[in-house]
């Protein structure tokens, strides 16, 4: 089982404070370091000192990193044109010798657009227009060498791309589709993803939810054993009772709710549901680190979890 840090620092986090985490996690032996992209925080939190954008902070954070992966869990699509995005991403691709992957999904937090000044359209365009973004994107990334590229769809056009800058992995760097769309997400991810993500569902949920993506592949003649499949659960772990609570009470949360919706217990525990996952086919777990500032946490997991699974 593969383990990754997923930060939200939307909450409040510096580029500082994601170095930070980026950094002990590589230390620690985690897989990867993910971050959210979003610009407004949510809930309850000052959020101060206010947002960083994503992928501005993972090309900082490629060239200061060495052998963690580093990507998106879910790059919005309303935020960025795809042809621009194609480029960014490709560039920190080769920033960090080939380590990144592109989450990319609808956008759902109306707010932030409206904070931002981002047009915020119909759920039915904004999933038209991903499947645009995740056609267009991978098919710049895979033109061939010295071929342009062109595209005519109802919301975007290219004519003669020069599809360039090509990313340092091919054919293209890992493309995660994530969701609990029952159609239309493990029809998008059969069709241009390289992992399916199913986020902060129990077991028998999440099972549900691959199962489609893995009935998609089938429909359209894909070996669903070529699909990762993955989750993202809220992460939580004490040595004992009394440290779980300390932690609990850190992210404004309680330790019952955490244990029944979340990755949270004694290390003994997080190692009893991860083979839960493992069960169903799981094969990667995002862990959502709420308290950037706790790198002990990082290094309990890392020690007393990541060894055992």
């Amino acid at each position: 089982m593969e383990l990754r840090v997923f930060t939200e620092p939307q909450q409040g986090a510096s580029y500082a404070d994601l170095l930070a985490v980026a950094k002990r996690a590589e230390v620690c032996g985690y897989d990867a370091f993910f971050r959210s992209d979003h610009y407004l925080k949510m809930g309850a939190v000052s959020g101060e000192p206010g947002p960083t954008d994503a992928w501005v902070t993972l090309g900082g954070l490629a060239r200061e990193t060495e052998r963690i992966r580093l990507g998106t869990l879910l790059t919005a699509g309303t935020f960025r044109l795809p042809g621009p995005l194609a480029i960014s991403v490709a560039e920190v691709d080769h920033m960090s010798g080939g380590r990144v992957e592109l989450g990319l999904g609808a956008g759902w937090y109306e707010q932030e657009h409206a904070a931002y000044g981002i047009p915020f359209p119909s759920l039915k365009e904004r999933f038209e227009r991903l499947g645009e973004q995740l056609e267009i994107i991978t098919g710049l990334w895979g033109a061939p060498a010295g071929e342009t590229f062109s595209f005519s769809g109802r919301h975007y056009q290219l004519a003669d791309c020069p599809a360039l800058p090509k990313p340092l992995q091919r054919p293209h760097p890992p493309v995660v589709v994530g969701g609990h769309g029952r159609r239309r997400t493990p029809a998008l991810a059969a069709r241009f993803a390289t992992e399916f993500n199913v986020p902060f569902a129990p077991v028998e949920a999440s099972r549900a939810v691959l199962a489609r993506a893995d009935e998609a592949c089938g429909q359209i003649g894909r070996d669903p054993a070529s699909l990762v499949h993955s989750v993202a659960q809220v992460l939580c772990c004490g040595k004992d009772e009394a440290e779980l609570a300390q932690r609990a009470a850190r992210i404004g949360r309680q330790v019952d709710e955490l244990r029944a919706h979340g990755l949270a217990g004694t290390p003994d525990e997080l190692c009893t549901k991860i083979a839960e996952f493992q069960g169903i086919g799981v094969t990667r777990i995002y862990l959502q680190v709420l308290d950037l500032a706790d790198l002990d946490h990082l290094d309990l997991v890392a020690t007393e979890v990541m060894a055992r699974v």
